[in-house]
Formats: C-alpha cells, structure tokens, sequence
C-alpha cells in the first residue's frame, strides 16, 4: 500500500488519527473526546488509537462515548516501557492501513510514538499536544527536543505551557501554537448539585473540595500538612477529596496525623464532579505546576470560586479575577487567608463564582476550541 500524500482537495475529508497514551478518565482523554466527536464529520474523519489496553468498567466511559458516535478505536495493549517496540511497530501498520492525512497525539508517550510511527508510516503530517509544563523529567524535555523536526505544529494548552515549551523546552517558537481548552457551559446549568452525604460529609455540611490525581504534582499533602490554619476558622466546612492516586494512603496518614481526619473525606473516583462542584462552595487546586487544569474550568462553569496556586494555565484561566483566586505556590497563609475570605463571605464567593462563569462561557467555549483546532488542521494539512 503507497503511503498516504498530503491532502490537496478542499472537498476531501481529512483523515485524521487522534493518538493518546491511555483512555480512561481525565484531562487530556476527554480532551481528546471532545474533539473526536465535535468535529465537523463532513470535513474531518478521525479514528482513534490508545497504547494502552482497553480500560474496564467503570472506567470505559470515554471509549463508549467514541464508539457509540462511531468512531472507531484501536487499542494497543502497552502495559510499560518493555512494550515500547511492540506499540511502536502497531502503531506504525496502523497508520499504513488507515493512510491519515495528520496524526495529532496527546501526552508525552503517544506524542513519542505518535510522531515516530506516522513518519516510519508516511503520514505527512503530525500535530503534538503539550498538555503540562513537564517538571518532573528533563529527559522527557530533550526527547521532545531532538525529536522535534518530526512534528509540524505543537500545540499548547496555555501561553504559560509554551513559553515552557519554548525557554526550557528549546522548542522553535515558530512551531508553537496556543489552544486552550474549552467546556461546554450549558451541561452544567442542567447539572444537579449531589447530595454531599454521598462522598461521607455528616447532613449539614458544606463543602471546600477538591478534585484531582492524588499525586506529587496535584500537592494534596502540602494542603493537608497546613489544612488546620484554615480548617480552624470554618467550622462548618469539610474537604472532601475526589480523585485516585499513589498517594492515597499517605494522604490519609496525614489527614490522621494533623487531626483532622473526621473532616477530610476521601471520595475516590467519581464520575459526577460537575454536580459535585455544584454542591461545594468552591474549588482548591493546590499544585505544583499545571498546564491549564481542567478543573479549574469545571468550576468556573459551575459558577463557583476557586482557591488555586499561581502555577501554569490558571491566571488564564481566571483573568482579571485572578488575584483573588491565586497565591505563590508553598505560601500556607495566603491560601488559608484567601480561602477563609472566600468561604466566610457568601456575598464574595458568589461574586467571584459568577465572573468566573462569565469568563468561561465567553472565553472557553468548546465551540471556540473546536473551531481552533479544525482551522490549525486545514492549515497544516491544506494547500
């Protein structure tokens, strides 16, 4: 089979092949969801490929969503590093048998191998998301680095990701494009706050929550270890936690430790945040770094405030509003101060909560990202 060429037709659908690392919920999968199945079908014909395994219930929400819009999926199995070849030459006939006009790849991996098997396949073309400001693997960045003459455009959730793409990265400027992420407001207008006894809270309650991977980027432990500066002054809050991780048990021992542990709930996966966010007064993010947290958009649209570290993406996200949402990350008291403001004074919150809305819906729309990457897509692949 001759590879496939670039694409010359105005009328020719374009093929495109959507690579992502793994499929089960999160950021950069519905991300990657959304554009599958928002993409004008007339123009676009996309297929899906995950290295990684199909994921089981009640995980596999996001692959039913692509299958039932038939869209096909393919699933490659990688369980780790030893699988790296294997996906590799997968991906690799994949490519040859589909004959994409473009591959975009989302998060590290699929953006390795993505770009690798599309060029060992012919595809002319490769689109790389860069989802987060990779601080934690310097090789990761020089991978991405001399690698980089494979891939036409990288795009970047936020202008902080490419400015860290580009200073710390050594990405070319010239091959760095910005598109944020977007969300579909009117879901949640018709979403219903849950019924917060559902994620351990006692009858009464209110909620300060927050919701993410419980690991060392999201810095749930930082939080905890000073969680009584500002536990001690709203005596009518909890935390619940919603989220999984490998710092699960930690985070629990320090909840104990801290004396707190009646206030802190430790909820798990759940598969109804935005309703969640309805029902909480509002949302920390306490992280290390970021590249435009999902989250924080999720609770805009909820029309809630948000108590957030000054980490990549969020002062985009919240604009002018910005400075009194964020603190410098590590600073214990301002977010007590900023939290214990916010939560203490109902008129404050619902302030912020409704510019926050606004922002969202007149910034972020999923339309808008949609639209984005569609445009970026004719460019590179068009004449």
């Amino acid at each position: 089979m001759p590879p496939a060429t670039t694409c010359t037709a105005e009328n020719e659908r374009l093929r495109l092949a959507l690579c992502i690392t793994e499929l089960e919920p999160g950021g950069a999968e519905r991300a990657l969801v959304h554009l599958a199945l928002g993409l004008d079908r007339t123009r676009f014909e996309p297929v899906v490929y995950c290295l990684a395994a199909r994921p089981p219930q009640p995980d596999a929400a996001l692959v039913e969503a692509l299958e039932a819009a038939g869209i096909a999926v393919h699933f490659l199995g990688a369980r780790g590093a030893g699988d790296t070849l294997s996906a590799l030459r997968q991906l690799t006939q994949h490519f040859k048998s589909q004959r994409p006009h473009l591959v975009q790849s989302f998060l590290f991996h699929a953006n390795m191998l993505g770009r690798l098997a599309a060029r060992r396949a012919g595809v002319p073309h490769v689109v790389c998301g860069i989802r987060v400001a990779e601080h934690r693997g310097r090789w990761r960045l020089w991978a991405d680095r001399v690698t980089s003459r494979k891939v036409d455009v990288h795009v970047c959730v936020s202008q902080a990701v490419a400015d860290f793409s580009r200073t710390r990265g050594g990405l070319a400027e010239e091959r760095l494009v910005v598109i944020p992420n977007g969300i579909d407001v009117s879901t949640f207008d018709q979403t219903v706050a849950v019924d917060l006894t559902t994620l351990g809270l006692p009858p009464g309650r209110r909620a300060v929550t927050f919701v993410g991977r419980l690991d060392d980027q999201k810095r749930v432990n930082w939080m905890l270890e000073h969680a009584q500066q500002w536990l001690g002054q709203l005596d009518q809050h909890d935390l619940p936690i919603v989220g999984r991780g490998p710092q699960r048990e930690l985070l629990e021992k320090i909840a104990r430790q801290q004396g707190i542990g009646p206030r802190v709930h430790f909820a798990g996966w759940r598969d109804d945040v935005a309703g969640i966010l309805k029902a909480s007064d509002l949302l920390v993010l306490p992280s290390a770094w970021e590249g435009m947290p999902n989250v924080v958009l999720e609770a805009m649209a909820a029309g809630k405030p948000v108590v957030a570290t000054d980490v990549e993406g969020v002062r985009e996200l919240l604009g002018p509003a910005a400075d009194d949402q964020v603190v410098p990350p590590g600073d214990a008291e301002s977010f007590a101060s900023k939290l214990v403001a916010i939560a203490g004074d109902p008129a404050l919150a619902s302030q912020l909560g409704a510019a926050n809305r606004r922002r969202v819906a007149e910034r972020f729309s999923l339309a808008a990202m949609l639209a984005a990457y569609q445009q970026l897509y004719d460019r590179v692949a068009r004449p």
